[in-house]
């Protein structure tokens, strides 16, 4: 297959975009897609009923006896240092793709006082915490790895593994010379704006009381582990972690002192379906106890030929990015057939084509497992991207080995831990590891960290009615801070797209202050409104999000705020946008100016 392919058809970013509205009518009568969606509804329900409670059902504050679930496994022993009280021009809360690739474009124009300060012992951010075996990138690699351009580098395979994706973050910090002032093993605890010198102080828990002019919030939309809470996690006598603190010094490095172990596995999102196969191999007996199924769709991987990366010309990945934001382009005669066509019909049919090819995913799944019962335990009833698509070869064959047993627990999960294993309808499993894959606090802002802005004000206290943002990066009474991967800013599959162009704006509002001798820059309430309401007017077209079956993309289910949700009107508008606003900044921000 030729890797001049923006993607294939079994990638999330093609699978994005395949339900086009004018391809053809439906394939079946409409009773049929009728009766699919009212079984999505039945199990929607299902979950709703069992767990009502929404994101509540989990516990990310992992104190006590639980603090060992969220401390870093890789680098167990803190190494010592004096604390920090000096004063840097801009300063990163976190050391994953977002602070590297905002780094590269302040470079660019200049900066060079840049502190990264990262709870890990290195830069990464989620490739550094999620090394559980058989991680991968479900994006291809050739637009998820950024700075390839810049690098001189051609990803090895396809999909990118996460020992390569690791890699090559260290290799962004050492080209960008970030190590220097970089500060690991260490938690913002709190960002607190100083009115009187127009500069961010920021507090950790190794005593550092550092200051700096502008602050960018680069934590990741996922980072903080959390824990589904099930009764009597503290009580196993066993052994037990988190996926993104993976054990390999109980586990073996090629998981080979599983051999003789007894190895439950709550969940079953994007983590278990790749951690699950590599499991199999190795462990005695596997459980995996699933709440949830995934849908497992095609991921057709190969390394790279050599001979097209030899042939690559300059800014080849800079022209995937730019087709990435130009979207999928319509002949006259495709665009002036969507364009007659009646909105419900429209609808209709991108729901009709959804469900055809979910049940493409069931005949899948029956054509791979063997055993009738478990297959059909594994079929996803709900449309696709209600909850987060996975891609794998290999999952689906793990349930024939006879040592690997689905506990299909219909929605309603674990019903709690006990001294033996976890137990789910009165049966205990009697286990001698217990891995949670029950994810990430998403979308946080601040994370472990309190963000106090003018009047004393905490960010998450600003937002009790509703998220109030410019682009997702900016917020009224917070000034010189800019936050990333959050709410409000436009969703793509492949987060780095959005990620380049969110650094982008970053380094250009830095730009603008410091070329006009700027102290700090804040954006207008009146600004921050427009947004908002251009958030909302591009959110609820439809129920979809409410007829989900619950999962993070729709906060377990819960009601929500119409504002409180990504941008909607297409990344093409919102990168048109950033841009427009470029030459506008005069009229974007209340300005201080230096004495």
């Amino acid at each position: 297959m030729s890797e001049t392919e923006t993607s294939n058809k079994g990638d999330a970013v093609a699978m994005l975009g395949a339900f086009d509205p004018t391809d053809g009518a439906n394939r079946r009568p409409q009773e049929y897609y009728d009766k699919i969606k009212a079984k999505f509804a039945d199990e929607r329900d299902l979950r709703l009923n069992f767990r009502p409670e929404g994101t509540e059902q989990f516990n990310s504050n992992l104190e006590g006896e639980l603090k060992r679930f969220g401390e870093d496994s890789y680098n167990k022993e803190k190494k010592p240092r004096d604390a920090l009280t000096d004063t840097v021009e801009v300063l990163f809360i976190g050391g994953g793709f977002s602070a590297l690739l905002t780094t590269a474009q302040l470079r660019n124009v200049g900066v060079e006082s840049i502190r990264i300060v990262e709870r890990g012992a290195d830069v990464g951010g989620t490739w550094y915490w999620n090394r559980y075996p058989g991680a991968a990138c479900d994006v291809v690699a050739y637009d998820y790895l950024p700075l390839l351009d810049e690098m001189d580098y051609v990803p090895r395979d396809h999909y990118a593994k996460a020992p390569e994706i690791y890699e090559h973050c260290q290799n962004i910090a050492k080209f960008y010379d970030l190590y220097d002032l970089a500060v690991f093993q260490t938690t913002v605890t709190e960002t607190k704006w100083d009115e009187e010198e127009q500069l961010w102080h920021i507090k950790t828990d190794r005593g550092d009381h550092m200051k700096a002019k502008f602050v960018i919030c680069a934590n990741g939309p996922m980072s903080k582990p959390k824990l589904s809470k099930i009764a009597g996690i503290e009580k196993f006598a066993g052994h037990s972690f988190h996926t993104g603190r993976w054990d390999y010094d109980y586990c073996g490095d090629k998981l080979e002192n599983l051999r003789d172990k007894r190895v439950a596995i709550i969940g079953t999102g994007a983590t278990a379906v790749q951690a699950v196969p590599k499991l199999a191999e190795q462990a005695k007996e596997l459980y995996v106890f699933q709440r949830t199924p995934s849908s497992i769709d095609i991921r057709r991987d190969w390394p790279t030929d050599p001979n097209w990366a030899r042939k690559l010309k300059p800014d080849w990945q800079a022209k995937r990015r730019q087709a990435t934001i130009d979207g999928p382009q319509l002949t006259p005669e495709q665009q002036a057939k969507r364009d007659k066509m009646d909105p419900e019909e429209k609808l209709q049919r991108q729901e009709n084509a959804n469900i055809d090819h979910m049940m493409w995913i069931h005949q899948r799944i029956e054509d791979i497992v063997e055993d009738k019962q478990v297959a059909d335990s594994l079929k996803p009833w709900y449309m696709f991207m209600c909850k987060r698509p996975c891609f794998h070869e290999d999952y689906l064959p793990a349930y024939n080995k006879p040592s690997v047993h689905l506990v299909d627990t219909h929605g309603q999960g674990v019903s709690e831990i006990t001294a033996k294993g976890p137990v789910f309808d009165g049966k205990v499993y009697e286990v001698d590891l217990i891995i949670y894959a029950t994810g990430f606090e998403v979308q946080k802002t601040g994370i472990y960290n309190q963000i106090i802005g003018e009047n004393n004000l905490e960010i998450n206290d600003y937002y009790s009615d509703g998220i109030r943002t410019l682009f997702g990066m900016h917020s009224k009474g917070y000034p010189n801070l800019f936050i990333m991967g959050g709410y409000q800013a436009s969703f793509q599959f492949n987060i780095t797209d959005v990620l380049a162009v969110q650094g982008g704006h970053i380094a250009n509002c830095i730009d603008f202050a410091r070329k006009n001798k700027y102290k700090s820059i804040d954006i207008t309430p009146e600004i921050e409104e427009w947004w908002v309401q251009e958030v909302i007017n591009h959110r609820g077209k439809t129920d979809r999000n409410k007829d989900c079956t619950p999962g993070y993309y729709n906060f377990e289910g819960e009601d929500n705020r119409r504002q409180d949700g990504t941008y909607n009107g297409g990344f093409n508008r919102y990168v048109e946008l950033l841009n427009e606003y470029k030459g506008k900044m005069d009229d974007v921000f209340n300005i201080v100016k230096e004495a």
